[in-house]
Formats: C-alpha cells, sequence, structure tokens
C-alpha cells in the first residue's frame, strides 16, 4: 500500500509486504524508542489525540511515539470535553480538528465511527479501535512481538501455532490479529471462548480460507498445551448489556502458574492486550505468573510504541529522515530497557 498521507483503519488494508514493511520500519525506531536517540524528525507537527472510551496503553502509546519523534501532542478525552456532547457530527467535528492537526488517532465506542470520522478528515487518521470492531495498531504490535519472540528460538510467524482464550466475540484485539494472521502460511489456531462469546464465524471462516487449520473449544487446560503463544483475553463487560451478563463469564479460563507448568510447553509465550482483570473474581492471568520469563505483556506494550512510531514515520512520509534530526540522549536512562 502507499502509506504517506494514508488512514490506518483496518488490517484488511494491509498485504504482507505491508506488514514485513511496517516492522522493518520498526525495528529501525529502536534507539529512539529505548532512549538511546532523540530524533526531532517531526519537530512542529501535531497528533491530535481523540479517545472517546478509556484508554491508558493506547492512548499513551500514541502520544509517547509522536513525541520520541519530535512531534506535540494536543488530546480529547472523553465526550464531556468534545462538542460531540452539544451535538456536533463526526463530519463537523472531522472537519475542524484535521484543520489544527498533522495526524488523529482516535478511539470511538461505536463501530465504524473512526471511519466515518477519517471519510472527513484532511490529515491522515489512525484507529486506536471503535466498538468491538477492530484494533489495527494492537493487532500489528502483537504480531511485531510474537515475532520478536518466535525469532529467539529460530521460528518465524509461518507455522505458528496459537491458542486465543476469553471474550472472542467482543474482543477487536483479537479479531484484528486473526485477520493478520490470514497472511501467513499454515497458522494452528484454537480459539477457547464459552460458546456465547465465539469468534464471529466470518472470521473463523477467514482463517479456515487462508489454509489454516482452527479449532474451537470451552476448554481452557487441554488446548493450551502444544501451543507456541497463549493470548488470554478480559471480558469485555462494556460489551454487555447488564453487568450481571457479564459476571456469567468472569474468571471462566484462569491462567496461573500452576495451569502454566501442568499444560503448556516450557517456552510457550504468554500474551494478554491489557488491561488484565485482576480482580478476585477474574484474574485471567494470574499475578504468580509475573516471575515467568515467558510472559510477555509488557514487552508487548513496549512493542506497541515502536510500531505506532513506525505507524507514524510512514504516514507522514519521514521515515528516511529519523537520522538526520538524531542525536544521542544526554540524561539517565540506564536499566529501563
Amino acid at each position: 500500500m502507499q502509506f504517506a498521507g494514508s488512514h490506518i483503519l483496518s488490517v484488511n488494508q494491509f498485504e504482507r509486504v505491508d506488514v514485513e514493511r511496517i516492522f522493518a520500519v520498526a525495528d529501525r525506531m529502536e534507539p529512539s524508542a529505548r532512549r538511546r536517540r532523540v530524533t526531532k524528525v517531526l519537530d512542529g507537527a501535531i497528533l491530535r489525540s481523540m479517545f472517546f472510551e478509556p484508554s491508558t496503553r493506547t492512548r499513551v502509546s500514541f502520544g509517547s511515539a509522536f513525541n520520541l519523534l519530535g512531534g506535540e501532542v494536543r488530546e480529547t478525552t472523553g465526550f464531556e470535553n468534545s462538542a460531540i456532547a452539544k451535538g456536533e457530527s463526526l463530519y463537523d467535528t472531522a472537519r475542524v480538528l484535521s484543520g489544527y492537526s498533522d495526524v488523529i488517532a482516535m478511539r470511538h465506542p461505536a463501530s465504524g465511527s473512526v471511519g466515518e470520522f477519517a471519510a472527513a478528515s484532511r490529515v491522515p487518521v489512525l484507529k486506536g479501535g471503535d466498538g468491538s470492531n477492530e484494533h489495527p495498531s494492537q493487532a500489528l504490535l502483537d504480531l511485531y512481538t510474537i515475532k520478536s519472540e518466535l525469532a529467539e528460538r529460530g521460528a518465524g510467524l509461518d507455522k505458528l501455532r496459537i491458542a486465543m482464550v476469553g471474550d472472542l466475540r467482543h474482543g477487536r484485539t483479537v479479531h484484528s490479529l486473526c485477520k493478520l494472521l490470514c497472511l501467513f502460511d499454515r497458522v494452528q489456531v484454537v480459539l477457547i471462548s464459552p460458546e456465547a462469546l465465539s469468534m464471529p464465524g466470518e472470521i473463523v471462516e477467514a482463517l479456515r480460507s487462508a489454509g489454516h487449520t482452527v479449532l474451537e473449544s470451552d476448554e481452557l487446560e487441554a488446548n493450551i498445551a502444544h501451543v507456541d503463544i497463549v493470548y488470554s483475553t478480559r471480558i469485555q463487560e462494556e460489551r454487555f448489556n447488564t453487568q450481571e451478563e457479564a459476571d456469567l463469564y468472569r474468571g471462566r479460563f484462569r491462567l496461573n502458574q500452576s495451569v502454566y507448568t501442568r499444560n503448556c510447553e516450557p517456552n510457550t509465550v504468554i500474551m494478554h492486550p491489557l488491561p488484565r482483570d485482576s480482580r478476585d473474581s477474574a484474574r485471567e492471568l494470574d499475578d504468580d505468573l509475573n516471575d515467568n520469563p515467558n510472559l510477555a505483556i509488557f514487552r508487548q506494550t513496549d512493542n506497541g510504541v515502536l510500531v505506532r512510531m513506525a505507524l507514524f514515520a510512514l504516514v507522514l512520509d519521514v521515515v528516511d529522515q529519523v537520522d538526520d534530526y538524531a542525536r544521542d540522549v544526554n540524561w539517565y536512562t540506564a536499566g529501563r530497557f
């Protein structure tokens, strides 16, 4: 695809070569993201960050990625802090704010809303999630993490074995990740969820049409024994009609050190898009996994900055200028990475 000036709204935009391009650029961002170098390639550029749903990692990661390229960030969080609360349309909001910005990162609770906004925007829009639909940058950072973790054992994304666990019906991260996996070869996918929270049928069919092996089950321990990755998700309680309905499924699939040791291969990588639900009634990833070296959840969040830096550099067409505006950092950074 042509990245310069493009919106990033769906993983369906990408061919395999595009994903590999993003990952190659992400690798080049490592000195800045790891605080060894600082670049001012986007000095004077403005990111408008618009998050109409709660967010910690995605919102701050987008902002940090832009700052690390030398740009400035202006944030709007919550409907109450926007003229949308006064009845302004997404079209009008997009026309106005794209005049104040060079690029926009946006999250909205309604499926399709970010695409509607982007259609009226005069600058590139990067989706940070829209309801239970898609989360393309999360899927990219997840796949980048999988690639990095498997590379340490001499493996690649082809022939990947992955189990996805939890609320697969509402989980936009797993929806986007499955679509990306369709670009690779001979992947084995195990989908573990209650029947009512199973992966949407069209995504399962897309995986099978890509030639992948797909197993659907509601049993955790029997199905995580022979996988490279266990990708756990929380119950998306905000997508349910009532709290009581969400509570029916909370804590259904709990992975702790005992379950891991009893069932998983010694080097199976544990992933989660976060936030993990650490309340006693949930604990889909128990705290006793924190010292497990195969717990990759915080490497995922670090990689999110790399991938989002790459996306900004690509859509603003500065990839080949990053080093021209870079210098070594002059503050203390030891021990962070």
